[in-house]
């Protein structure tokens, strides 16, 4: 018999963080619905849904917007909530927040056009980073080192026709240690840090980055609860990096994995995320 809120887990496939937060919610005597984003199907009326929070666990950032969206108009909360999602996920709005903020962050320019993207990439100048506005795992990022290369790359983005390749995001190439520094934060608290270390310039653990315990300093502990807040809060991993000039925030992962930080920490950041969960639904 359930001891609190019921919670739907909404999920696009049982990973281990999802495992984990299913034991941490059983544990804790939570009524758990699934909620499979590849079967779920939504009405404006909400057709016999019922529960007190959704958890958000979808790894398409698509379907989280307008399932979020649906959840918000049948009145229940979800973590994160619609609004964090929309802003994080697209790292466009993440940089004007961040910048909005006063958080320190890499250079970035925007263009609209594969011409004013070469404009673009002369401004921030070489060597740069040409991402896709929307995400994840390190994907369809380029390090874009000279004209030639932009001009090629550019015309491979364009031939593919594609709204996520017709904008152009850039951002100056942070000269960094072989590393990345990953915080994840929970409501108002920090609850874990890592270093991600990687020959390769892209430090994800998905591309194979090996994790490292971090005790975070006051500066960075401070800088990342601030990013959380920025957009909005709630359960969240906020990446940065050590520039020659300080540390810079890069992106804000509003369904963040956790598997390396577990691993490399011993933190039980899925029971931090339920209880944070059930906090949430009893306001």
């Amino acid at each position: 018999m359930s001891s609190g809120p019921s919670i739907a887990l909404f999920y696009t496939v049982i990973r281990p963080e999802e495992k984990w937060i299913l034991a941490a919610a059983e544990a804790r005597g939570l009524a758990i619905q699934r909620v499979w984003d590849r079967e779920a199907t939504f009405h404006l009326e909400p057709n016999g849904f019922r529960a007190d929070l959704v958890l958000n666990r979808s790894v398409s950032h698509t379907r989280s917007l307008y399932a979020l969206r649906f959840f918000e108009h049948y009145g229940v909360p979800a973590v994160n909530p619609y609004g964090v999602v929309a802003l994080c996920g697209d790292k466009i709005l993440t940089s004007l927040r961040l910048q909005e903020a006063g958080i320190p962050t890499p250079r970035t320019v925007v263009a609209l056009t594969p011409e004013a993207a070469l404009k673009a990439l002369d401004e921030v100048g070489y060597p740069a980073v040409l991402k896709p506005p929307v995400g994840s795992w390190g994907r369809l990022l380029a390090k874009v080192d000279n004209p030639e290369g932009a001009e090629q790359i550019l015309e491979h983005k364009t031939a593919l026709g594609s709204s996520m390749h017709s904008i152009f995001y850039i951002q100056e190439y942070i000269s960094k240690p072989e590393r990345d520094i990953r915080l994840f934060t929970v409501g108002d608290d920090l609850v874990a840090g890592m270093y991600r270390h990687s020959a390769d310039w892209r430090t994800n653990a998905a591309r194979g980055a090996v994790a490292e315990p971090l005790n975070p300093t006051a500066e960075m502990t401070e800088l990342a609860l601030r990013a959380a807040k920025a957009v909005g809060g709630g359960v969240l991993a906020v990446d940065m990096m050590e520039s020659p000039n300080g540390l810079v925030v890069h992106e804000v992962n509003h369904t963040p994995e956790f598997k390396a930080l577990t691993a490399a920490t011993g933190v039980d950041i899925a029971g931090r995320i339920v209880d944070y969960a059930v906090e949430v639904a009893r306001r």
